[in-house]
């Protein structure tokens, strides 16, 4: 009697493991999948590929412009903003180039190397590029992104999906597969285990 519940409750044991295993893998999927159609388009089509070293030639902050939104042409009468544009000599092929801060800042807005978030003040919209504009003044050279290509021929400051980034999105998810698969081969160990004693 008691060898009957012993091994009900080890077979219960094994279906609850079984499901945990699979119920990780199919989740490790799904997130493979949503990174495949969100994170990995935007790197791919980014341009910027090599890291270079750029050298602060000129800064100014021109007069406001509103902040381009085709969806929403209200929103481009409500949010001005001061214009940043930042010129610097790219150490790879001696060019002056305008600076952007991403990839989107350039879909955003290509007449300047700053576009802001959506503040209610004016003021401290003002007083963040100001802030900018000073850190570009005193930190001359710094890293930056350029297309080898040579299809864009301005750079930006950092990538919205760099290469560490992306491993990074798959860390989890190739955890999850690998400890769910983990989990069904030892189940099977297990079952293939007793079923032998259960012979021998």
């Amino acid at each position: 009697m008691l060898g009957k519940k012993l091994v009900t409750a080890q077979k219960r044991g094994e279906t609850r493991a079984l499901c945990l295993g699979l119920g990780m893998v199919a989740c490790s999927m799904m997130m493979y999948f949503f990174i495949g159609i969100t994170i990995v388009p935007f790197y791919t089509k980014s341009v910027w590929t090599t890291e270079t070293v750029c050298k602060v030639l000129k800064t100014n902050i021109k007069d406001k412009v509103f902040c381009p939104n085709s969806e929403d042409s209200e929103d481009e009468e409500i949010f001005p903003y001061p214009c940043l544009q930042v010129w610097v000599n790219l150490t790879a092929s001696g060019q002056e180039v305008m600076l952007y801060q991403t990839e989107d800042t350039l879909e955003k807005n290509p007449k300047c190397s700053y576009v802001p978030d959506k503040l209610d003040n004016s003021k401290d919209v003002k007083a963040r590029i100001e802030t900018i504009a000073n850190n570009f003044k005193k930190y001359q050279n710094f890293p930056c992104y350029y297309d080898p290509g040579g299809t864009q021929s301005n750079v930006i400051l950092s990538r919205l999906y760099p290469s560490k980034g992306l491993l990074f999105a798959f860390l989890w998810p190739t955890l999850m597969f690998t400890g769910g698969c983990l989990i069904i081969v030892l189940v099977k160990i297990s079952q293939y285990v007793s079923v032998l004693s259960a012979w021998q």
